[in-house]
């Protein structure tokens, strides 16, 4: 992999560096305890599903969904062959669906045009739809041993407080800088051991809120010395959250209910949903029955249940609004289908909705 610049810091490293890298080496076969399903894994199949799972998705849920997949598509053959709905629902609530999407889109290439065999150079592997230079690294490095560095929020946090490093780790030239810096300091032919080493002392040791006297290399860190800790590492953006209010009418007749596939390029594109109506900002359940009659047309209805809730996206805050009626009569509804409760459960749906066909519908 090409080194960036960031050259300064890089000099500043010198025998540090490597006694940092050997040192984590050290903590990693003595002290390391940390199990995962894919460490140590040499497929690159496995690697790369555990990779493009864990992206920003805590381990600790990621496992289940991991385990799911690769026994519902225990190879890249079987899941380029799946449909996608069922790729949809075994991922259904691991959320970021965009994810899913490219890895259906990958999986289809790999085993169709690469004959099952994932790409061995690191640049190839960055040319996977969904593989970015944190997961081309990740593979390339795990699956072959490939002089590789992986820079991920964990390795970020370790560096930039072990050598006090106070570029902005959003930015362009302070991701240029902890590239140089990661790649200069990686030690030759253990690139796969390190990266997991470092990226599981990140998790484990240099937390957020990190646990200094369990680091083999306190003494030495320059975020400890200089306490810094809690400044490092430095982040040049705020996020801004998008606020949107999403009502959903769930419009049921005997078993059935009504069900649409959302296609816009929007999230959760190609999940399904209920009768949705979206709204600049939140309205009296008085206020959406008077949208709900005049876009859809429906009107002989009992309201059984009414409530609200809310959740955070990745840069979105959706306010829930809920409608649970009962038609006296089915009408035909444009967009959407009527669909047995039955049937219902196999389909794919967003976390929140899916907790209503679990819970609300009783399916």
């Amino acid at each position: 992999m090409k080194e960036e610049s960031g050259e300064k810091e890089v000099l500043k490293t010198g025998k540090r560096g490597a006694d940092f890298a050997n040192a984590l080496l050290h903590w990693n076969r003595t002290e390391n305890h940390r199990q995962m399903p894919w460490k140590g894994e040499k497929d690159p199949y496995k690697i790369w599903l555990s990779e493009i799972m864990l992206q920003q998705t805590r381990v600790e849920q990621g496992l289940k969904y991991y385990q799911n997949f690769i026994e519902a598509f225990p190879n890249v053959h079987v899941l380029a062959a799946a449909p996608e709905a069922k790729v949809f629902k075994v991922w259904e609530g691991l959320g970021y669906y965009s994810r899913c999407r490219n890895l259906m889109t990958t999986a289809s290439h790999v085993s169709n045009e690469l004959n099952g065999i994932f790409p061995k150079t690191y640049e190839e592997l960055l040319s996977l739809k969904g593989v970015g230079s944190y997961t081309a690294a990740a593979i390339g490095s795990f699956a072959y041993n490939l002089p590789c560095a992986v820079l991920d929020g964990n390795v970020f946090r370790v560096l930039s407080r072990i050598f006090g490093i106070e570029a902005p780790i959003d930015s362009t030239q302070g991701k240029k800088t902890f590239s140089a810096l990661a790649q200069a300091i990686l030690p030759k032919g253990q690139a796969g051991e390190y990266n997991q080493a470092i990226m599981d002392f990140g998790a484990m040791i240099c937390k957020p809120s990190p646990l200094c006297d369990a680091c083999f290399f306190q003494q030495k860190c320059t975020a400890y010395v200089e306490g810094k800790q809690s400044i490092l590492p430095v982040k040049e953006k705020k996020t801004v959250l998008k606020k949107r209010w999403l009502n959903y009418f769930i419009v049921q007749c005997g078993d059935e209910v009504l069900v649409q596939q959302r296609l816009e390029k929007d999230i959760w594109h190609g999940l399904h949903q209920f009768v949705l109506i979206e709204t600049k900002k939140t309205c009296k359940t008085k206020q959406l029955e008077v949208l709900f009659q005049k876009q859809y047309g429906l009107e002989n209805y009992t309201i059984v249940d009414d409530w609200k809730t809310q959740q955070h996206l990745s840069h979105q805050s959706v306010c829930f609004h809920f409608v649970h009626v009962k038609l006296k009569r089915k009408k035909k509804v444009e967009n959407y289908t009527w669909t047995k409760f039955s049937d219902v459960k196999e389909l794919a749906f967003p976390r929140a909705l899916q907790q209503i066909v679990a819970s609300r519908l009783g399916v």
